[in-house]
Parts: structure tokens; sequence; C-alpha cells
């Protein structure tokens, strides 16, 4: 123990990182592009209540390129990606609020703001890119009509009269549309139901007319066992692709002499594409690329060679490497790191020196007070390797009473197929600085270890997460760092799915919390939008009554909380409404906070910083210590049931 500490009683610490600390003036970097006229990114900002801010910095200066009421976000998908495209001396991008493309000026002193297409909110567009020769824009196109699946197709969108044409259709989901430099042709990505597009796709590449119609088409790679991912030009005659056809999500080439892989590494370098627009490698020639390497969850930069197949090393001085950019002089990208904020920065390839360019706010909390990922290898009750990121207690002022061991919370990321990150987390490290111990589990269907390890969820969601989870619990307490009669589990959407099959198929956990959580699995497959109405297939099968926690109330034994958005459409209210009923009529403590106008998934500062003492505040109830906060006000407005 450090002289400095003194000892207290763990879960309970006085820490600065507070709710307010978390959400306040942070914003989420992401779309990061690279212009002539310098780069744009795209902020997200809780205390604007959300809204995504497009945003230009030229020579260190700033300016936001779209005003109020204008918010840069597609819903394509509902989760959207690709939302502008740089065009010239403007920028053509998606509006939130009615989806339909505007275009602003990058031009000094230019502010207007001209709408091109005039649809309703019920016709989106993604993916946009644009075709200089043409004057067009080539992108993804989303159209509800009422009492119908959502049609998805490829368009092209004629910039001086708004007409809109139809390039490719046919298929469930189209993305990636990706001209060559002499927009002769085009590559882009399909899949149908019930693949999700990292489980199986096709790469596609068209011949196209001068008024950009498509002559022919051929069939490049892919297929119902197969992802391929980020289609990118490097000569009007040569395309780089990511497929997983080896296990791996690995480069491959395509020109006329054929496709062939050009390394062969048990390492990942694309992701599941949750978003459009999601960019893990850049080429910055027309023969090396620089790529996100992901080995067994942790992330570095390395140089690729196209002609020889050899892997660089490059840059491992951060956790997360998102959005890369070619620039005139190297790289950009949005970087994390496990105790600083997110922040735009430039890299010169010669020198590897980096500039910071911006940040999602200001950090002015003593590192000490954060708390590292310790990557945790354990065998799951299979017998299998399995994966995730431990974070112990950490504060320069306090340490644990010696005879005591810290409260665990788990946390069970989304997606399923999604992973835990290992960037400064401010709703991890609220936890940690006060005592807690966390742990973030990438369980079986995690992406970052190859296909077979997001296989391994297949038709048995609810049961391998779970099992992977509580091995987790099982190994952290048997090498004596948790307390085990005080462990809580956290997830968020399919983590919340997580979190309740986990209360009701292990007694290990003590209490839980499900953000936007699913309850009945019947319901979200008749309920859930397009992009995954037909997920479960492939996760559950037939089996979805029993293996819905809704089914299996009786089997409840510890408290719940519930956080749900009025607005989310991934997965609407009544899953939530339905489960919280259940369990009051069941007699078991319960607490639910509603946020009018949310999603999935919370945007407005205000709710996230409720949300995060609210659900600290029941832990603390459940485990009956007084936390050191003021939380006096933590469950105005919730509904508290149950409790004595």
């Amino acid at each position: 123990m450090d002289h400095s500490q003194t000892e207290q009683s763990y879960g309970a610490w006085r820490s600065p990182i507070t709710a307010t600390l978390a959400v306040s003036g942070l914003v989420n970097i992401s779309e990061l592009r690279d212009s002539e006229f310098g780069l744009l990114w795209i902020e997200q900002r809780p205390f604007e209540n959300g809204r995504s801010v497009l945003v230009l910095e030229t020579r260190g200066a700033r300016r936001d390129l779209t005003p109020t009421p204008y918010s840069v976000r597609s819903r394509v998908h509902e989760y959207g990606g690709g939302a502008y495209c740089v065009a010239g001396d403007g920028v053509f991008f998606v509006n939130a609020i009615d989806q339909n493309i505007y275009r602003c000026s990058l031009l000094d002193g230019f502010t207007a703001i001209t709408q091109l297409t005039a649809g309703t909110e019920n016709v989106r567009y993604a993916d946009v890119t644009w075709d200089t020769g043409r004057e067009n824009i080539i992108g993804v196109r989303e159209t509800h009509d009422a009492g119908s699946e959502p049609v998805n197709q490829l368009v092209a969108i004629d910039c001086r009269t708004g007409v809109v044409d139809v390039v490719h259709s046919g298929h469930d989901f189209y993305s990636s549309p990706r001209l060559s430099s002499d927009a002769e042709r085009l590559a882009f990505l399909v899949w149908d139901h019930p693949n999700m597009p990292w489980d199986g796709n096709q790469l596609f590449v068209a011949t196209l007319d001068t008024t950009g119609r498509i002559v022919t088409e051929t069939l490049v790679a892919g297929g119902v066992a197969e992802s391929v991912f980020q289609p990118e030009w490097l000569t009007p005659e040569r395309l780089v692709f990511v497929s997983d056809a080896n296990g791996y999500w690995n480069f491959y080439s395509y020109d006329s002499s054929g496709i062939y892989c050009l390394n062969e590494d048990a390492a990942e370098y694309g992701t599941a594409q949750w978003a459009f627009g999601i960019r893990t490698y850049i080429p910055i020639s027309d023969r090396v690329l620089v790529a996100n390497r992901i080995d067994k969850g942790v992330a570095a930069l390395v140089f690729v060679d196209v002609d020889n197949g050899m892997v660089t090393p490059l840059e491992d001085r951060f956790s997360s490497y998102a959005s890369l950019n070619r620039t005139a002089t190297g790289i950009a990208f949005v970087a994390g790191k496990p105790d600083d904020l997110n922040a735009v920065v430039r890299m010169d390839l010669t020198t590897t020196e980096i500039t910071r360019v911006a940040s999602q706010g200001t950090l002015d909390i003593d590192r000490d007070y954060f708390s590292f990922p310790e990557q945790l290898v354990y065998e799951n009750a299979d017998g299998l390797e399995t994966f995730a990121n431990f974070y112990p207690p950490r504060h320069p002022l306090a340490v644990g009473h010696v005879t005591q061991k810290p409260p665990l919370l788990v946390i069970s990321h989304g997606g399923p197929t999604g992973h835990a990150g290992r960037d400064l987390n401010f709703r991890i490290q609220y936890y940690t600085s006060r005592g807690w111990a966390v742990v973030d589990v990438d369980y079986g269907g995690s992406t970052g270890y190859g296909r077979a390890y997001r296989q391994r969820l297949d038709g048995r969601w609810g049961i391998v997460d779970v099992a992977d989870c509580v091995a987790a619990v099982t190994h952290l307490i048997s090498s004596d760092r948790v307390d085990p009669s005080r462990v809580a589990i956290r997830g968020g959407s399919a983590g919340g799915y997580t979190t309740l099959r986990a209360l009701v198929t292990s007694p290990i956990f003590k209490v839980g919390a499900s953000h936007y959580g699913i309850g009945d699995l019947k319901a979200l497959a008749r309920d859930t939008h397009k992009f995954e109405s037909r997920y479960l297939d492939k996760l559950i099968g037939d089996a979805l009554d029993e293996r819905s926690p809704l089914h299996e109330v009786e089997r409840f034994n510890c408290p719940v909380a519930f956080f749900q958005g009025t607005e989310d459409r991934v997965v609407p209210p009544d899953q939530a409404e339905t489960m919280v009923g259940a369990l009051r009529d069941k007699g078991i403590a319960v607490m639910y906070m509603k946020f009018e106008g949310e999603g999935h998934g919370f945007r407005k500062g205000s709710n996230i910083e409720k949300v995060i003492e609210a659900e600290y505040a029941f832990f603390a109830r459940v485990f009956t210590f007084e936390p050191a906060d003021d939380l006096s006000q933590a469950f105005d407005g919730a509904d508290l049931m149950n409790f004595s």
C-alpha cells in the first residue's frame, strides 16, 4: 500500500470521476475523412441533445459546417454510417430529421445549406460516395412503405437535378459502393436474408457506361459462408478487399490474373459491418496498405505489401485505430488509449510522428485514477480458450481493506457480434475508481478472434455467452481477486439479453442491469427492424420461447434494473415493460427508467448521466453499502417496485 493511500471498504470510494464528467463536454468522433480543404469528421454531442455535427479542420482552425437544426446521421439499418461524402468544394450529407441529402460548402465564408433530395423520412440514404465525372452521388437507399419490409437498393443521385436512378436492386441489402479512379467500374457488397454481413455476403464488380448504368457485372467473391469487407481500388484494374475465406478477415487481391490471398495470417484485418463506412485499412500507394491488425483482440497498425504479402509493424502506441484515411504526408485516424480521450491524429509515415488534431474534450483527471485493462485468457465450460478485459480497482488515495475483496461488475457487450474495447471508458472507470473490479467479456461470438470464435455462438446464443461470463467470474474468484457474494452484471441491447439470461441460469450473479435489452425473442423477431429481422435464425433457431428470459420469470431470484428509450426501433419498449411487469408480479425487486425521445442507445447527456448514477445507486442499494456520492436524486423518475 502506498503511504498516501488509506484503507477503505471496497465499492464506495469517493471519486472525481462523476457521471457528469463522463458525459459533460465529451463528444463521440466518427467518420473521419480527408479533403483538399482539411480533415472532416462527425461529432455526436450529448450536450446538444445528441446532435451530430460535421466539423472541418484546416491548418489548426476548426469550424462547424452544419448548424442547428441539422444533424448528420443516417438511419439506414437504424445504425447508419456513411452519412456524408466530400464532393469537390462541398460536402453532401444525410440530415437526421428528414433523412434527405443536403449540400454545404467547404469554402470559407460560405455557410448556406441547400437541399438535394425531397423525400420523406421513410426514404433514407447511407454509404454515399462521389462520382466526380458524372456529378452523381452513389449510395444505398432504404425505402419504408407501410405494411411491407423496407426495400434496399443501390442508387445514383444527380447532384444537379436531384433525380434518383436505381443502379442495382434485387438483394435484401447493399453496402460499400466504391468507384474505380477512372469511374468505369463499381465494386459493391450485397447480402440476403437470413445472413448478416459477417456471416456471408457477396462482392460484385460492375462495368459502367457513360451515364453510370451497369453494363456487365461479375461476382468476385463471397457466399453464404464467406464474409467480405471494405473493397478498395488500388488502380483502375486492381481491387483489394478483406475476406474471411481462410477463417480470418485477411486481404485478397482481384485483377485480370484472378483472386488470391495476400497474407495468410491468424489475425483480423476487418470487423463486423454494423454500420456503413467503416474503414480498417487505407491504401497509401498502388502497392502498400496501412491496416489495423487485430491479434486476439489487441490492435496495432501495420504496413501490408500487396505484391509480396509482407506485414510490417508500424504503430502500437494506441488501443484502437478507427476511420483510417490517407493524407498529404501520411495518414489520419481516430486513436484510442486506455488512459486518454479518443482523438483525431495525423501520422507522418516517414517519421511516425503523431500530431493531435482534435479530442473528445478536455481531460482534467489525474491518470492515477484510471484502471488499465489486463487481458484475461481462461478456459470456458467447453475447455476452449476465451478472452476478457479485467479492470482492477484503482484510486491514488484509497485501497481496500486487506481482509476484503472488491465487488465485481461483469459487462456483456452488445451485438452479440461485437467486442470488448480497450479504450478509456468512463462508464468502467466510474466503477473502478469507487473500488469495484470490472470484467468486460469477449464471449464466444465476439469479433477479433477469427470466424470459428464468432461461430461458437451459432445456435447457442443465451448459452455460450452466459457460460463464458460465468467462467470469467469463476476464474476471478478462484484467483482470489473479487468478492463472490457481490457480483453484478450489466449489458446493453444484445448484452442486455445476455444479462437477463445470466440472471435466470446462474446463481453467481446477485443483481443485474439491462439497458434496452431483449426479454422476448419471439417478439423481437416479429417487431425489430429489417437489418436484424433474421439475425436470430442462426443465433437461436427454433428455441425462441425456451431461451427467452420472459418465459423463465420463475427462475429470477435477484433484483434487476431496466433502462429503455421510448423511440427504440431495434428493441422496442414493450420488451422492457413486459419483463418489468412479470418480475413485479413475481415480487422481484425491480427498477424501471424510461427516457422519452431516446432510441437504441442514449444520446442526450442528461439522460446518460442519470443512467450512470441510477445504475450505481441501484447496485449499492442491493449490496447494502452507502455511496460516497450524493445520489439522493438518482431514482427520480424511476419506478421502484418491491423494494422494502
